[in-house]
Order: C-alpha cells, then structure tokens, then sequence
C-alpha cells in the first residue's frame, strides 16, 4: 500500500534504519539481550518507544549533571533529531544486534562519553562517565519505556515481565559504566524516590525541554502527530516531574491526548506491520 509504505520510509529515515542493514544475529550469536525477551518485545514497539523516548529526555535533563553534558557538548538546538536518532540507533544495536554491534556502539559511546566533562553551575565538576549519572540516565529511559508500552500498547503486560525488562536492560548500563542499577518495577520505585533530592528544573533543563518541544519534525506533515506524541510523554512523566518542569497539564486535557497518542500509535503500528 503506497500510505503505509510512505508512513514505514519515514520512520526509517527518522530513525536512521534501514531493512536489510545487518541487524540480525547468525547462529550461535545471542547478542547482549536475550531474544524474543521482554526488552525485545518492549523496544519492538515504535510508537511506545517515542512517546517514552520524550519522557526519557525530559526527566533525564531534571539531573544537574545530565543537563550540563546536554548543554556543554552537544548541538542540540540545531540538532535535537539527530540527538534522538542515535538514541534509538544505540538501543537498536544493543537490543537487536549482534555481540559485535552491541559492543562495538557500547565502545563508541564510553568513548564519547570521555571527553565530556564540565563545571557546574554551582561549581562542582562533572564527568559523563560517572558511574551515578549513567544510573541516572538509564532508570530515567528504562522507566519511561516500560511506561509508555504498558500505557499505549499492552495494558496486562505482567509485573513479571516488566521486572524482566529492568533486569535485562540492567546489563546495558552497567557496560555503559553505571553502578547499583535496579532491576525490579520496586527496585526502580525506591531509587526514583531516592534520587529525587538531586533533580531539579533550571535555566539550562527548561531550555533543552523548550527546543524538545518546540523541535520541527523530522518529515513534513508531522507536525500534529509529533504534537501529540509530545504531550502523552509529559502526560507520562509522574506529576512531581511534570511540576519541576513546569508542564502540568490540566486534568481534562489528559483523555484526549491519551486518545489521540493510541491513535498515532495504531497508524505506526499498521504502516510498519511487516
């Protein structure tokens, strides 16, 4: 069907991906995650990893030190896209790829990572490799993806295969350098509450969410679409982060944008079915 095919090159292109570009496993190769596991099934789910993607990177910018890197090192605000391409390229690697690949992007990011480092804004030095800032950053992502696909795509998804997730994709952050990494929805629950005294909305977060939200979108036409996605990932955030942000939307708002996300999420889900 021309739509759905238009629909499926798109999200390739914002994605970087392509059929056929070697992101499959040979004999014998188990790759980092297991096959057919719950991180496999939970990061097949495109439409649940966008919405959650853009609650990852909003509650991940709350952490000082996470924030700082954003600012200090990259081209965000001309490139926020390519920003969120190569976070789905890294999960993609480590998820469905080979060993190799899975190390090889593993490698590359640790290498990156070791080039930036900074000052604070109160002073205090901060590196991208720090093994808690990477705890950080990883829950932040792995807890907004389980949400997302419990939200808008599999609402009796058991609590035993969520906990699977976080303890598969725990290996992932701890190659990556991260330490005491949860591994259970009540192991997450008790660190989120534990962290919480570290985050917070400054001038540099609430500059990084303003250019997240206002970002075009990557193909022409999407503009309400992305809206949309954009909207249920704050509606996902829990409520102490939507405040810190300042995003808090009214209560009535919440039903339709809810709506209008499975909307999206049932036309991605059509356009990519094989």
């Amino acid at each position: 069907m021309p739509l759905r095919n238009a629909i499926a090159a798109q999200v390739h292109d914002m994605v970087g991906s392509r059929a056929g570009d070697g992101m499959a496993r040979g004999p014998g190769d188990a790759g980092l995650l297991p096959y057919k596991g719950a991180a496999w099934r939970i990061h097949s789910d495109f439409a649940a990893m966008m919405i959650g993607g853009g609650t990852a990177l909003l509650m991940q910018m709350l952490h000082p030190a996470a924030a700082a890197g954003v600012w200090d090192h990259s081209n965000f605000r001309a490139d926020m896209t390519g920003r969120l391409r190569r976070t789905a390229q890294f999960v993609r690697a480590t998820t469905f790829g080979t060993t190799e690949q899975a190390d090889t992007i593993i490698d590359r990011v640790r290498r990156i990572h070791d080039r930036v480092t900074g000052v604070l804004p109160d002073g205090a030095p901060y590196h991208a490799n720090d093994p808690a800032t990477l705890t950080w950053v990883h829950v932040a992502g792995a807890d907004a993806f389980v949400r997302a696909y419990v939200r808008y795509c599999d609402p009796w998804a058991s609590g035993a295969m969520q906990d699977r997730y976080f303890a598969e994709t725990a290996i992932v952050a701890r190659r990556l350098g991260a330490t005491e990494v949860p591994e259970s929805r009540g192991a997450v629950a008790r660190y989120l509450q534990g962290v919480r005294p570290q985050l917070r909305a400054d001038d540099r977060s609430r500059a990084i969410a303003d250019v997240l939200l206002a970002a075009p979108p990557p193909v022409a036409g999407a503009a309400p679409a992305m809206q949309l996605v954009m909207a249920a990932g704050i509606d996902l955030m829990p409520p102490w982060a939507r405040a810190l942000h300042g995003l808090d939307a009214p209560a009535w708002r919440r039903p339709a944008v809810r709506a209008g996300a499975k909307g999206v999420a049932s036309l991605l889900r059509w356009s990519l079915a094989a």
